[in-house]
Protein backbone atom coordinates (compact mmCIF):
# COMPACT_ATOMS: atom_id res chain seq x y z
CA UNK A 1 0.00 0.00 0.00
CA UNK A 2 2.85 2.19 0.53
CA UNK A 3 5.66 2.00 -0.91
CA UNK A 4 9.75 3.45 -0.41
CA UNK A 5 10.11 7.23 -2.32
CA UNK A 6 12.88 9.50 -1.96
CA UNK A 7 12.90 12.20 0.21
CA UNK A 8 13.00 14.48 -2.80
CA UNK A 9 10.67 12.97 -4.92
CA UNK A 10 7.77 13.02 -2.08
CA UNK A 11 8.79 16.77 -1.24
CA UNK A 12 8.59 17.72 -5.56
CA UNK A 13 5.52 16.15 -5.29
CA UNK A 14 3.86 17.81 -2.21
CA UNK A 15 5.34 21.15 -3.66
CA UNK A 16 3.64 20.58 -7.39
CA UNK A 17 0.30 19.53 -5.68
CA UNK A 18 0.00 22.13 -3.60
CA UNK A 19 0.82 24.99 -6.44
CA UNK A 20 -1.85 23.12 -8.70
CA UNK A 21 -4.17 23.66 -5.59
CA UNK A 22 -3.28 27.38 -5.61
CA UNK A 23 -3.58 28.09 -9.41
CA UNK A 24 -7.24 25.48 -9.92
CA UNK A 25 -9.09 26.23 -6.37
CA UNK A 26 -9.55 30.27 -6.85
CA UNK A 27 -11.55 29.39 -10.11
CA UNK A 28 -13.71 27.63 -8.07
CA UNK A 29 -14.58 31.29 -6.60
CA UNK A 30 -14.83 33.02 -9.93
CA UNK A 31 -17.25 30.74 -11.48
CA UNK A 32 -19.16 31.10 -8.31
CA UNK A 33 -19.97 34.54 -9.22
CA UNK A 34 -23.28 32.94 -11.19
CA UNK A 35 -24.61 29.55 -10.22
CA UNK A 36 -22.02 27.35 -9.72
CA UNK A 37 -24.07 24.49 -8.43
CA UNK A 38 -27.62 24.05 -9.44
CA UNK A 39 -28.06 21.38 -6.80
CA UNK A 40 -26.38 23.03 -3.60
CA UNK A 41 -27.47 26.89 -2.35
CA UNK A 42 -26.43 29.27 -1.42
CA UNK A 43 -23.47 29.79 -3.57
CA UNK A 44 -20.74 29.94 -0.77
CA UNK A 45 -22.27 25.99 0.16
CA UNK A 46 -20.86 24.83 -3.59
CA UNK A 47 -17.87 27.46 -3.45
CA UNK A 48 -16.81 25.40 -0.20
CA UNK A 49 -17.33 21.74 -1.74
CA UNK A 50 -15.59 22.72 -4.99
CA UNK A 51 -12.40 23.88 -2.59
CA UNK A 52 -13.03 20.46 -0.53
CA UNK A 53 -13.16 18.47 -4.30
CA UNK A 54 -9.77 20.50 -5.26
CA UNK A 55 -7.88 20.58 -2.02
CA UNK A 56 -8.57 16.26 -2.10
CA UNK A 57 -7.78 15.94 -5.91
CA UNK A 58 -4.36 17.45 -5.37
CA UNK A 59 -3.95 15.53 -2.22
CA UNK A 60 -4.34 12.29 -3.79
CA UNK A 61 -1.96 13.56 -6.47
CA UNK A 62 0.41 14.21 -3.59
CA UNK A 63 0.90 10.83 -2.67
CA UNK A 64 0.07 9.18 -5.54
CA UNK A 65 4.42 8.36 -6.13
CA UNK A 66 4.22 7.40 -2.43
CA UNK A 67 0.66 5.18 -2.20
CA UNK A 68 -1.11 4.96 -5.67
CA UNK A 69 -3.75 3.08 -4.20
CA UNK A 70 -5.39 5.24 -1.59
CA UNK A 71 -4.34 7.84 -3.86
CA UNK A 72 -6.81 6.32 -6.44
CA UNK A 73 -9.70 5.64 -3.75
CA UNK A 74 -9.47 9.51 -2.50
CA UNK A 75 -9.54 10.56 -6.49
CA UNK A 76 -12.60 8.52 -7.00
CA UNK A 77 -14.35 10.19 -3.97
CA UNK A 78 -13.70 13.37 -4.46
CA UNK A 79 -15.18 13.13 -7.77
CA UNK A 80 -18.54 10.96 -6.61
CA UNK A 81 -18.67 13.71 -4.52
CA UNK A 82 -18.22 16.57 -7.08
CA UNK A 83 -21.21 14.91 -8.73
CA UNK A 84 -23.60 14.12 -6.06
CA UNK A 85 -23.43 18.03 -5.28
CA UNK A 86 -24.24 18.62 -9.02
CA UNK A 87 -20.73 20.75 -9.25
CA UNK A 88 -19.20 21.57 -13.16
CA UNK A 89 -16.11 20.13 -14.23
CA UNK A 90 -13.31 22.11 -12.47
CA UNK A 91 -9.84 22.67 -13.67
CA UNK A 92 -8.97 20.61 -10.30
CA UNK A 93 -10.26 17.65 -12.03
CA UNK A 94 -6.23 17.36 -14.00
CA UNK A 95 -5.20 15.77 -10.76
CA UNK A 96 -6.96 12.74 -12.10
CA UNK A 97 -4.56 12.36 -14.49
CA UNK A 98 -1.26 12.37 -12.09
CA UNK A 99 -3.05 9.61 -10.06
CA UNK A 100 -4.26 7.53 -13.08
CA UNK A 101 -0.76 7.99 -14.06
CA UNK A 102 0.86 6.93 -10.97
CA UNK A 103 -1.46 3.74 -10.78
CA UNK A 104 0.51 2.50 -14.34
CA UNK A 105 3.22 3.62 -13.56
CA UNK A 106 4.59 2.72 -9.47
CA UNK A 107 1.29 -0.01 -8.69
CA UNK A 108 1.04 -3.19 -8.23
CA UNK A 109 -0.01 -5.14 -11.05
CA UNK A 110 -3.56 -5.56 -9.77
CA UNK A 111 -3.83 -1.64 -9.01
CA UNK A 112 -2.39 -1.36 -12.90
CA UNK A 113 -5.63 -2.87 -14.51
CA UNK A 114 -7.44 -1.41 -11.88
CA UNK A 115 -6.04 1.92 -13.01
CA UNK A 116 -6.93 1.14 -16.71
CA UNK A 117 -10.93 0.39 -15.71
CA UNK A 118 -10.76 3.28 -13.74
CA UNK A 119 -10.06 5.05 -16.96
CA UNK A 120 -12.72 3.28 -18.88
CA UNK A 121 -15.25 3.65 -16.11
CA UNK A 122 -14.67 7.54 -15.56
CA UNK A 123 -14.57 8.09 -19.43
CA UNK A 124 -18.41 6.35 -19.55
CA UNK A 125 -19.41 8.35 -15.81
CA UNK A 126 -18.28 11.46 -16.87
CA UNK A 127 -19.83 11.56 -20.63
CA UNK A 128 -23.28 10.87 -19.26
CA UNK A 129 -22.93 13.27 -16.14
CA UNK A 130 -21.83 16.06 -18.36
CA UNK A 131 -24.84 15.06 -21.16
CA UNK A 132 -27.46 15.25 -18.22
CA UNK A 133 -25.53 18.23 -16.08
CA UNK A 134 -25.88 20.78 -19.59
CA UNK A 135 -29.26 19.33 -20.78
CA UNK A 136 -31.37 17.77 -18.05
CA UNK A 137 -34.70 16.00 -18.51
CA UNK A 138 -37.15 18.83 -19.72
CA UNK A 139 -39.49 19.04 -22.33
CA UNK A 140 -39.71 15.95 -24.73
CA UNK A 141 -37.90 12.65 -22.75
CA UNK A 142 -37.59 11.52 -26.37
CA UNK A 143 -36.08 14.44 -27.90
CA UNK A 144 -33.75 15.29 -24.62
CA UNK A 145 -32.81 11.96 -23.89
CA UNK A 146 -31.24 11.44 -27.34
CA UNK A 147 -29.41 14.94 -27.21
CA UNK A 148 -27.97 13.45 -23.69
CA UNK A 149 -26.74 10.17 -25.53
CA UNK A 150 -25.30 12.37 -28.20
CA UNK A 151 -23.56 14.61 -25.56
CA UNK A 152 -23.05 11.85 -23.12
CA UNK A 153 -21.70 9.77 -26.09
CA UNK A 154 -18.86 12.77 -27.29
CA UNK A 155 -17.70 13.92 -24.08
CA UNK A 156 -17.39 10.20 -22.75
CA UNK A 157 -15.29 9.25 -25.66
CA UNK A 158 -12.95 12.46 -25.24
CA UNK A 159 -13.06 12.47 -21.24
CA UNK A 160 -12.00 8.54 -21.77
CA UNK A 161 -9.08 8.90 -24.45
CA UNK A 162 -7.63 11.91 -21.89
CA UNK A 163 -7.59 9.31 -19.18
CA UNK A 164 -6.82 6.15 -21.61
CA UNK A 165 -3.71 8.71 -22.15
CA UNK A 166 -2.33 9.49 -18.94
CA UNK A 167 -2.85 6.04 -17.43
CA UNK A 168 -0.84 4.68 -21.27
CA UNK A 169 1.76 7.22 -20.40
CA UNK A 170 2.59 5.98 -17.05
CA UNK A 171 2.24 2.36 -18.21
CA UNK A 172 4.91 3.37 -20.58
CA UNK A 173 7.50 4.78 -18.02
CA UNK A 174 6.53 1.67 -15.76
CA UNK A 175 8.04 -0.56 -19.00
CA UNK A 176 10.93 1.90 -19.54
CA UNK A 177 11.81 1.66 -15.80
CA UNK A 178 11.43 -2.30 -15.51
CA UNK A 179 13.88 -2.27 -18.74
CA UNK A 180 16.37 -0.03 -16.81
CA UNK A 181 15.92 -2.49 -13.70
CA UNK A 182 16.80 -5.50 -16.35
CA UNK A 183 20.01 -4.18 -18.48
CA UNK A 184 20.67 -2.87 -15.18
CA UNK A 185 20.32 -6.80 -13.68
CA UNK A 186 22.29 -8.02 -16.95
CA UNK A 187 24.74 -5.81 -16.38
CA UNK A 188 25.73 -6.77 -12.88
CA UNK A 189 25.52 -10.19 -13.86
CA UNK A 190 27.69 -9.98 -16.48
CA UNK A 191 29.85 -8.07 -14.14
CA UNK A 192 29.55 -11.07 -11.62
CA UNK A 193 30.67 -13.86 -14.23
CA UNK A 194 33.59 -11.25 -15.44
CA UNK A 195 35.28 -11.53 -12.31
CA UNK A 196 34.32 -15.04 -10.97
CA UNK A 197 36.15 -16.02 -14.70
CA UNK A 198 38.95 -13.75 -13.93
CA UNK A 199 39.06 -15.44 -10.29
CA UNK A 200 39.02 -18.73 -11.80
CA UNK A 201 42.52 -18.04 -14.45
CA UNK A 202 44.10 -16.19 -11.60
CA UNK A 203 43.46 -19.47 -9.26
CA UNK A 204 44.29 -21.95 -12.44
CA UNK A 205 47.58 -19.83 -13.45
CA UNK A 206 48.84 -20.08 -9.59
CA UNK A 207 48.19 -23.38 -9.12
CA UNK A 208 50.24 -24.00 -12.43
CA UNK A 209 52.70 -22.14 -11.53
CA UNK A 210 53.27 -23.28 -7.84
CA UNK A 211 52.30 -26.73 -7.16
CA UNK A 212 54.91 -27.45 -10.35
CA UNK A 213 57.66 -25.47 -8.79
CA UNK A 214 56.81 -26.26 -5.00
CA UNK A 215 56.87 -30.12 -6.27
CA UNK A 216 60.65 -29.45 -7.95
CA UNK A 217 61.54 -27.67 -4.74
CA UNK A 218 59.98 -30.58 -2.43
CA UNK A 219 61.69 -33.41 -5.12
CA UNK A 220 65.30 -31.64 -5.01
CA UNK A 221 65.15 -30.79 -1.01
CA UNK A 222 64.39 -34.85 -0.45
CA UNK A 223 67.23 -35.77 -2.47
CA UNK A 224 69.74 -33.10 -1.03
CA UNK A 225 68.88 -34.63 2.34
CA UNK A 226 69.70 -38.15 1.21
CA UNK A 227 73.05 -37.20 -0.18
CA UNK A 228 73.77 -34.80 2.21
CA UNK A 229 75.98 -37.45 4.21
CA UNK A 230 77.51 -39.26 1.09
CA UNK A 231 77.93 -36.81 -1.66
CA UNK A 232 77.87 -32.88 -0.92
CA UNK A 233 78.59 -32.06 -4.67
CA UNK A 234 74.66 -33.58 -5.15
CA UNK A 235 73.44 -31.76 -2.52
CA UNK A 236 74.76 -28.53 -3.68
CA UNK A 237 73.20 -29.27 -6.86
CA UNK A 238 69.86 -30.18 -5.45
CA UNK A 239 70.49 -26.55 -3.54
CA UNK A 240 70.95 -24.72 -6.68
CA UNK A 241 68.24 -25.94 -8.24
CA UNK A 242 65.75 -25.32 -5.73
CA UNK A 243 67.02 -21.77 -5.57
CA UNK A 244 66.71 -21.28 -9.38
CA UNK A 245 63.34 -23.10 -9.12
CA UNK A 246 62.01 -20.70 -6.66
CA UNK A 247 63.17 -17.72 -7.93
CA UNK A 248 61.25 -18.28 -11.38
CA UNK A 249 57.88 -19.18 -9.30
CA UNK A 250 58.68 -15.83 -7.46
CA UNK A 251 58.88 -14.02 -11.06
CA UNK A 252 55.59 -15.59 -12.28
CA UNK A 253 53.88 -15.21 -9.19
CA UNK A 254 54.80 -11.27 -8.78
CA UNK A 255 53.38 -10.74 -12.50
CA UNK A 256 50.11 -12.67 -11.72
CA UNK A 257 50.19 -10.14 -8.67
CA UNK A 258 50.72 -7.52 -10.79
CA UNK A 259 48.09 -8.38 -13.35
CA UNK A 260 45.47 -8.29 -10.92
CA UNK A 261 46.22 -5.26 -8.86
CA UNK A 262 46.16 -2.82 -12.06
CA UNK A 263 43.98 -4.53 -14.27
CA UNK A 264 47.14 -4.94 -17.17
CA UNK A 265 46.85 -7.11 -19.82
CA UNK A 266 48.52 -10.57 -19.96
CA UNK A 267 52.52 -10.76 -19.43
CA UNK A 268 54.48 -12.61 -21.39
CA UNK A 269 53.17 -16.59 -21.62
CA UNK A 270 54.98 -19.77 -21.96
CA UNK A 271 55.26 -20.76 -25.53
CA UNK A 272 56.65 -24.77 -26.99
CA UNK A 273 60.27 -23.19 -27.05
CA UNK A 274 59.99 -23.43 -23.18
CA UNK A 275 59.23 -27.10 -22.86
CA UNK A 276 62.96 -28.03 -22.67
CA UNK A 277 63.36 -25.64 -19.57
CA UNK A 278 60.22 -27.54 -17.61
CA UNK A 279 61.61 -30.77 -18.78
CA UNK A 280 65.42 -29.84 -17.28
CA UNK A 281 63.59 -29.02 -14.45
CA UNK A 282 61.58 -32.41 -13.73
CA UNK A 283 64.92 -33.97 -14.99
CA UNK A 284 66.52 -32.30 -11.65
CA UNK A 285 64.04 -33.41 -9.49
CA UNK A 286 64.97 -36.76 -10.29
CA UNK A 287 62.15 -37.99 -12.79
CA UNK A 288 63.45 -38.76 -16.79
CA UNK A 289 60.28 -37.98 -19.29
CA UNK A 290 60.64 -39.85 -22.14
CA UNK A 291 59.46 -36.71 -24.79
CA UNK A 292 58.21 -38.05 -27.91
CA UNK A 293 57.04 -35.64 -30.66
CA UNK A 294 55.68 -37.40 -33.44
CA UNK A 295 54.32 -35.84 -36.15
CA UNK A 296 55.88 -32.21 -35.54
CA UNK A 297 54.42 -29.14 -35.92
CA UNK A 298 54.14 -28.18 -39.29
CA UNK A 299 54.23 -24.44 -38.46
CA UNK A 300 53.86 -22.08 -35.56
CA UNK A 301 50.74 -23.35 -33.58
CA UNK A 302 48.66 -20.32 -32.35
CA UNK A 303 49.79 -18.92 -28.75
CA UNK A 304 46.83 -20.02 -26.81
CA UNK A 305 47.30 -23.95 -28.34
CA UNK A 306 51.09 -23.35 -26.79
CA UNK A 307 50.36 -22.11 -24.20
CA UNK A 308 47.55 -24.55 -23.26
CA UNK A 309 49.94 -27.45 -24.17
CA UNK A 310 52.22 -26.38 -21.28
CA UNK A 311 50.37 -25.48 -19.06
CA UNK A 312 48.59 -29.19 -19.32
CA UNK A 313 52.02 -30.69 -19.13
CA UNK A 314 52.80 -28.50 -16.70
CA UNK A 315 50.68 -29.69 -14.73
CA UNK A 316 50.64 -33.55 -15.87
CA UNK A 317 54.57 -33.86 -14.83
CA UNK A 318 53.84 -32.35 -11.58
CA UNK A 319 51.63 -35.08 -10.71
CA UNK A 320 54.23 -37.28 -11.85
CA UNK A 321 56.76 -36.07 -9.66
CA UNK A 322 54.41 -36.15 -6.47
CA UNK A 323 52.40 -39.21 -7.11
CA UNK A 324 54.50 -41.26 -9.89
CA UNK A 325 57.36 -43.97 -9.59
CA UNK A 326 59.94 -43.86 -12.29
CA UNK A 327 59.79 -42.04 -15.60
CA UNK A 328 56.58 -40.26 -17.30
CA UNK A 329 55.97 -40.74 -21.30
CA UNK A 330 55.01 -37.73 -22.67
CA UNK A 331 54.09 -38.22 -26.50
CA UNK A 332 52.92 -35.07 -28.77
CA UNK A 333 51.13 -35.42 -31.87
CA UNK A 334 50.54 -32.38 -34.02
CA UNK A 335 47.74 -33.20 -37.12
CA UNK A 336 46.72 -30.92 -39.55
CA UNK A 337 44.02 -30.28 -37.54
CA UNK A 338 44.66 -30.93 -33.87
CA UNK A 339 47.38 -31.68 -31.15
CA UNK A 340 47.24 -34.89 -29.03
CA UNK A 341 48.89 -34.85 -25.83
CA UNK A 342 49.01 -37.94 -23.88
CA UNK A 343 51.36 -38.28 -20.48
CA UNK A 344 51.40 -41.35 -18.94
CA UNK A 345 53.34 -42.12 -15.54
CA UNK A 346 53.19 -45.36 -13.48
CA UNK A 347 51.93 -45.13 -9.47
CA UNK A 348 51.46 -47.21 -6.72
CA UNK A 349 48.85 -48.50 -4.66
CA UNK A 350 46.62 -46.35 -4.01
CA UNK A 351 48.53 -43.04 -4.64
CA UNK A 352 46.96 -41.63 -7.25
CA UNK A 353 46.23 -37.89 -8.31
CA UNK A 354 42.83 -36.80 -7.62
CA UNK A 355 40.44 -36.61 -10.22
CA UNK A 356 38.55 -33.94 -8.78
CA UNK A 357 41.76 -31.98 -7.64
CA UNK A 358 42.45 -28.34 -8.54
CA UNK A 359 45.07 -29.88 -10.94
CA UNK A 360 42.79 -31.97 -13.03
CA UNK A 361 40.20 -29.19 -13.24
CA UNK A 362 42.56 -26.60 -13.98
CA UNK A 363 43.86 -28.88 -16.74
CA UNK A 364 40.20 -29.68 -17.82
CA UNK A 365 39.36 -26.14 -18.36
CA UNK A 366 42.80 -25.20 -19.96
CA UNK A 367 41.52 -27.41 -22.91
CA UNK A 368 38.05 -26.40 -22.92
CA UNK A 369 39.22 -22.92 -23.14
CA UNK A 370 40.93 -23.59 -26.86
CA UNK A 371 37.86 -25.72 -27.19
CA UNK A 372 39.40 -28.93 -26.64
CA UNK A 373 38.80 -31.93 -24.35
CA UNK A 374 40.97 -33.50 -22.03
CA UNK A 375 40.38 -37.08 -19.80
CA UNK A 376 42.22 -37.77 -16.82
CA UNK A 377 42.63 -41.50 -14.87
CA UNK A 378 43.98 -44.55 -13.92
CA UNK A 379 44.50 -47.69 -15.94
CA UNK A 380 46.19 -50.57 -13.52
CA UNK A 381 49.17 -49.00 -12.37
CA UNK A 382 49.37 -46.42 -14.90
CA UNK A 383 47.64 -43.11 -14.53
CA UNK A 384 47.47 -41.30 -17.76
CA UNK A 385 46.61 -37.49 -18.81
CA UNK A 386 44.78 -37.41 -22.51
CA UNK A 387 44.09 -34.47 -24.17
CA UNK A 388 42.94 -32.94 -27.67
CA UNK A 389 43.09 -29.44 -28.73
CA UNK A 390 42.25 -28.44 -31.94
CA UNK A 391 44.78 -26.57 -34.09
CA UNK A 392 43.31 -23.43 -36.37
CA UNK A 393 45.68 -22.03 -39.56
CA UNK A 394 49.47 -22.36 -38.87
CA UNK A 395 51.63 -19.72 -40.18
CA UNK A 396 54.64 -21.09 -42.94
CA UNK A 397 57.50 -21.04 -39.65
CA UNK A 398 58.20 -23.87 -38.71
CA UNK A 399 58.95 -25.11 -34.62
CA UNK A 400 60.36 -28.59 -33.52
CA UNK A 401 60.61 -30.49 -30.32
CA UNK A 402 63.08 -33.48 -29.49
CA UNK A 403 64.28 -34.80 -26.66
Amino acid sequence: MIRSVPRRWLVLDIVGSVFGFLVTAPLAFIMGAGSLSAWLTPDWLAIAVSVVVSAALWGAAAISRLTPAIALAISWGACLLQMLTGLPPMASNVAVFVVLFATAAWGSRRLLWTGGASAVAGGVVAGLYIGVQQFGMTGSLLSEGVRVLLVAALMGSVAGLSLALSWGAGLLWRQVVRGREIRDAQLRAEATAAEEAERVRIARDMHDVVAHSLAVVIAQADGARYAAASDPKVAQEALGTIAQTARGALSDVRMLLTQLRHRQGDGPQPTLADLETLFAQVRRAGVEPRVTVDPTPPGEPPAAIQLAVYRILQEALTNALRHGTGGVDVRLSWWADAVDVTVSNAVSGDDRPSIGGHGVIGMRERAQLVGGTLQAGRDGDQFTVSARLPVGPSSSSGTGLSS
